[in-house]
């Protein structure tokens, strides 16, 4: 059985599925976002590869690298989500392409396809909805090929933009990722749940014994969270200079561990 924790954000997710594409895919830095990370993971990806993807979502992820020739198998535990991703299969014939199963990441020995796979994909923080988050990184092992990759999207310990949100009063946002073992409480659509941080650091070191670092990204490191609603209409001069700057500190330090988010990918070593 999943735990308290995964149920109440399988909740929120499923919640928000009828409502997240329409609030998300015209959102101009969640678009450079996904622009970002795709970026990261064709620098790793083979052609054809068979990819296990974390938290699914409703799949423009999955959608993307089926066009791209890959073969995903998409899992997620909110069932909303899997829903709107069935129906996008279905919508863009890539039934072929795209497999679905509902499957908790704490729960991998139970995956039903366990491949093993070319690549683990993770996109957005799902992982961060887990303090389990060691386990789940060790289970890993036994589903990637050996030469294989993992990418993860996580959400850090430490954020300068809200660090900086200090001097704009808002205290409880600034300090957030400071929770610790018991985790910050989120929202999504009125219903609440709890979330983890963790930094590069801990991903390295449980992956480490049987996989190699490949690189590590910050995301939103001097582009500002896309929770800053609208912030690239209303500066039309500044937002792009900021991208700029970050797609060329990207993987500098600090700006590649002190972003909203970072990107880090991993190899499995050849011999195992």
């Amino acid at each position: 059985m999943n735990s308290a924790a995964e149920q109440a954000a399988a909740g929120a997710f499923s919640k928000q599925a009828v409502v997240f594409d329409d609030i998300y895919q015209s959102d101009t830095i969640i678009q450079y976002k996904r622009s970002r990370v795709r970026q990261h993971m064709k620098q790793f990806l083979i052609p054809g590869s068979h990819i296990l993807e974390l938290n699914a979502g409703t799949g423009d992820d999955a959608i993307y690298f089926a066009g791209k020739g890959h073969t995903i198998h998409a899992t997620d535990i909110a069932e909303g989500m899997q829903e709107k991703l069935k129906a996008k299969i279905h919508a863009h014939a890539l039934e072929q392409r795209i497999s679905t199963e509902l499957c908790s990441f704490t729960r991998l020995d139970q995956l039903q396809q366990r491949g093993p796979y070319d690549h683990i994909f993770s996109n957005f923080a799902g992982l961060n909805c887990t303090d389990q988050l060691e386990q789940v990184l060790q289970s890993m092992h036994s589903l990637v090929k050996p030469g294989g990759f993992v990418t993860l999207v996580i959400l850090p310990a430490f954020c300068t933009w809200e660090i900086l949100l200090l001097f704009r009063g808002k205290f409880r946002t600034a300090f957030r990722r400071f929770a610790g073992r018991k985790g910050a409480r989120a929202h999504i659509e009125g219903n609440y749940f709890r979330c983890w941080y963790y930094q590069p650091s801990f991903v390295k070191k449980i992956l480490c014994p049987h996989f190699t670092f490949c690189k590590l990204e910050g995301l939103c490191t001097i582009v500002p969270p896309s929770y800053m609603e609208g912030f690239a209409e209303k500066h039309p001069k500044l937002y792009p200079w900021l991208v700029k700057k970050e797609n060329r500190m990207k993987d500098k330090w600090p700006w590649r561990s002190t972003g909203d988010y970072y990107i880090i990918t991993m190899q499995k070593n050849a011999q195992q």
